[in-house]
C-alpha cells in the first residue's frame, strides 16, 4: 500500500522537519540531501525545545551520535546527553519504585498490570533509557481499588483529591486516580479503567488473561498484551491530540514487533477503536515514514481514519500541552470538536445522554442531602440553565 494520505506538512518549521527525519532515519541508512540541508540551516535551540516538548529527545540523542555530522553544534551534542543522563536515572528510580509496588500489591493479592513506565520502555525500545516517563500507571480491578489506595497510603504516597463527585459518576467519567510521594516525587497513576466513558474496552479479567510478563527485573511484573497494547496506546495517543510525537514513536515501535493483525483487527472493531487505529497507522507512515503494509488494510478503509490524521495535524504544528493549564482558548474549543469526532455515532449519543446525569456543580448550585441525591436528575435542566443565566449576567 502507498503512503499516500495528503496531510498538510508544507508549513511545518525546519526544525520540526529535522526531528521526524532523524525519527524515521533508521539505523545504518545513508544521510539524505534533505536531511544534511536541514541540519545545516537548524536553529538548534528550537530544536531542543521540540525535542523535550515531544519527549523524544533519548531516541534523537542516539540518532544524533550515530550521525557524527559536523553540522551539530558541541552544546547541542552536550545538552542532549544531559538530558538522556538525567531521564536513564528517572527510569532506573521508576524502575525500583515499579519493583517495590509490584511487590506490596502482589503479597496483597491485587492483580496488577502496568500500562507504560519502564516496562514498556523496556518492551519497545529495549532499553529503559530510551523513553521518557515521568509517572507509573497502574491498572486494577475496580473492586480492589479501595484496599490498592489504602496500601499507597501506607507507603507515603498522598492522593490528590482532585475528582469530585455525586451518585458515583467518578467510576465512568473518570478513569484513574493520582498518588504523588511527597519525599520521592513519585506520581503513580491509579487505573480502573484503560480510557474515560464513553469508550468500549475489554474488561480486566481478559486483559490479564493475555498478558504478558515483564523480564526488565526478577519479580513478576505483568503488563498488557501485545494486541491490547496497541489498543491503549492508539486510544491514548488519540485522546491527547497526538499533541506529543513520543507517543506515536511508541507505535512505530510496536507495529515492528510480531502483531496479530487478524486478531488486532478483531479486537479494534469489537470495541470501536478500528477509525483510530487507522489515524495513528496513517500519522506514522507520513511522519515517521512506516511502511503500510497489506495486512493493515482493514484499519485503513475508510475515510474517517484519514480524516482524523488530518485532525490531528493541528496539535503537530503546534506545541500544545493539554496537561497544563491555562489552555489557550482557541486550542480548548478545537480539543472539544476533535474529542467529539472521534465518537462511533453510538458514543456520541452515549456522550450526548451524558449530560442528563447530575453533575458535581449541581450539588454546588443546590446543594441536598446525600438521601435526596436522586432529585439532581430531574432538577438538572433547571439549575444548569440557571447557572448559564447567572454566567451570561455577570458577564
Amino acid at each position: 500500500m502507498n503512503n499516500d494520505v495528503a496531510f498538510h506538512m508544507e508549513d511545518l518549521s525546519n526544525e520540526l522537519k529535522l526531528m521526524l527525519a532523524l525519527l524515521s532515519n533508521d539505523e545504518g541508512e545513508d544521510l539524505t540531501f534533505e536531511l544534511q540541508e536541514l541540519l545545516r540551516t537548524a536553529d538548534w535551540d528550537r530544536f531542543i525545545e521540540l525535542a523535550r516538548h515531544h519527549r523524544v529527545f533519548p531516541s534523537l540523542n542516539r540518532k544524533l551520535q550515530e550521525l557524527k555530522s559536523a553540522d551539530i553544534p558541541t552544546f547541542v551534542s552536550t545538552m542532549f546527553h544531559r538530558d538522556y543522563y538525567r531521564n536513564t536515572l528517572q527510569m532506573l528510580g521508576l524502575s525500583g519504585e515499579m519493583e517495590q509496588l509490584a511487590k506490596t500489591f502482589s503479597d496483597e493479592g491485587i492483580r496488577t498490570l502496568f500500562l507504560k513506565g519502564p516496562v514498556i520502555a523496556a518492551d519497545l525500545y529495549g532499553d529503559v533509557s530510551l523513553r521518557t516517563s515521568c509517572d507509573l500507571d497502574l491498572l486494577i480491578p475496580l473492586k480492589e481499588l479501595e484496599q490498592a489506595e489504602s496500601l499507597l497510603l501506607n507507603l507515603g504516597y498522598e492522593k490528590d483529591d482532585y475528582i469530585v463527585s455525586v451518585l458515583n459518576d467518578w467510576k465512568w467519567r473518570h478513569h484513574h486516580t493520582t498518588f504523588i510521594h511527597p519525599v520521592k516525587r513519585t506520581k503513580v497513576e491509579l487505573h480502573w479503567r484503560l480510557n474515560p466513558a464513553p469508550s468500549k474496552e475489554p474488561s480486566f479479567n481478559e486483559l490479564w488473561s493475555r498478558k504478558r510478563k515483564s523480564s526488565l527485573i526478577s519479580r513478576s511484573i505483568y503488563y498488557l498484551g501485545r494486541e491490547d497494547l496497541f489498543l491503549f496506546l492508539v486510544s491514548h495517543g488519540a485522546r491527547h491530540g497526538w499533541s506529543r510525537l513520543r507517543w506515536l514513536l511508541d507505535i512505530k515501535q510496536l507495529v515492528n514487533q510480531k502483531l496479530d493483525w487478524p486478531g488486532l483487527v478483531k479486537l479494534l472493531k469489537k470495541h470501536s477503536y478500528l477509525h483510530i487505529g487507522g489515524q495513528s497507522l496513517h500519522l506514522a507512515a507520513r511522519l515517521l515514514s512506516v511502511p503500510l503494509r497489506e495486512d493493515m488494510k482493514p484499519l485503513l478503509i475508510g475515510r474517517k481514519a484519514d480524516w482524523l490524521a488530518e485532525d490531528a495535524m493541528f496539535y503537530v504544528h503546534r506545541m500544545v500541552n493539554l496537561h497544563t493549564d491555562p489552555i489557550p482558548e482557541e486550542v480548548g474549543r478545537y480539543h472539544k470538536r476533535y474529542l467529539f469526532s472521534l465518537l462511533t455515532p453510538r458514543q456520541k449519543m452515549t456522550f450526548i445522554a451524558s449530560f442528563l446525569y447530575p453533575y458535581p456543580e449541581d450539588a454546588d448550585t443546590l446543594p441536598l442531602p446525600k438521601p435526596l441525591h436522586f432529585l439532581y436528575f430531574p432538577l438538572r435542566p433547571f439549575l444548569w440553565a440557571w447557572r448559564k443565566t447567572r454566567k451570561q449576567a455577570l458577564s
